[in-house]
């Protein structure tokens, strides 16, 4: 990933509450179509222009043509708030963060996130490293909004469970490990779209964070189909269980390890 900046130039009288109205909006269609990472994006006037702080996940994120129908329509509405079309200055590699997998379509993905990964939920399976959201059709509308606000769902309730002092953390922690939950039906359903539309395996990763028993937890089965799933060798360190027919991917309970 890249540390980035985008510069809006001021090219007519505005105001800050037209501007700020027209930045966020335009960033937040970024956002939603995997262009930029993150929620924070610190923005700033500097003499005559304002300046916004971002991540990219690849130097050509913004290219014209990964933008979605909505955020070439907000890019427009710059001018209307007095604002030039932004100029972008990429600063340097993010030491901190995941790199962008360089496959240019995976021939097998997984659905994986954790609290603090800011990058894409789409994996390649081989190199386990993440596929920009614009690589892919929309899951929703005109974009990914609502795959993007799943991560987000998702990665509150992987903090809640993470936590010492922890508030309602049978809620958090059933809603992250039972297959069957809501978070976990929409996942695997963004996950067999996400199949379709590209014609390619996507597993979607169960976590498992607590075991009611962790003498037979590495023995456990498949929670779709019931069969064995144990692989002989974890894969990339981190997935102990693998069924093709579920298409799930899982690992041997963290409180067991």
């Amino acid at each position: 990933m890249y540390v980035a900046e985008l510069q809006f130039n001021i090219i007519a009288d505005t105001s800050y509450q037209l501007a700020e109205q027209a930045i966020r909006h335009y960033l937040e269609t970024l956002i939603f179509n995997g262009q930029i990472l993150g929620r924070e994006f610190p923005t700033y006037l500097q003499q005559d222009c304002f300046i916004s702080r971002i991540i990219l996940p690849e130097t050509a994120a913004l290219a014209s043509h990964h933008h979605s129908a909505s955020a070439k329509q907000a890019l427009m509405a710059l001018g209307d708030a007095g604002l030039a079309y932004p100029k972008l200055s990429v600063l340097g590699e993010d030491l901190m963060s995941n790199h962008t997998d360089p496959c240019e379509m995976p021939s097998s993905l997984i659905l994986y996130s954790r609290f603090g990964l800011m990058n894409s939920v789409m994996y390649c399976a081989e190199h386990f490293a993440p596929v920009p959201l614009y690589r892919f059709l929309p899951t929703s509308g005109p974009d990914h909004q609502d795959l993007i606000r799943w991560q987000l769902q998702f990665q509150a309730l992987d903090e809640i469970q993470m936590q010492e002092q922890r508030v309602l953390p049978k809620i958090a922690e059933n809603s992250l490990q039972q297959l069957n939950s809501t978070l976990n039906r929409q996942g695997r359903k963004f996950a067999a779209k996400i199949g379709r539309q590209q014609q390619v395996p996507v597993y979607f990763a169960l976590y498992s964070g607590s075991s009611s028993n962790c003498t037979t937890e590495a023995d456990k089965c498949c929670p779709g189909c019931g069969q064995a799933w144990r692989l002989a060798e974890p894969l990339h360190q981190l997935f102990d269980f693998q069924c093709q027919h579920c298409m799930l991917l899982s690992n041997i309970a963290w409180q067991c390890q």
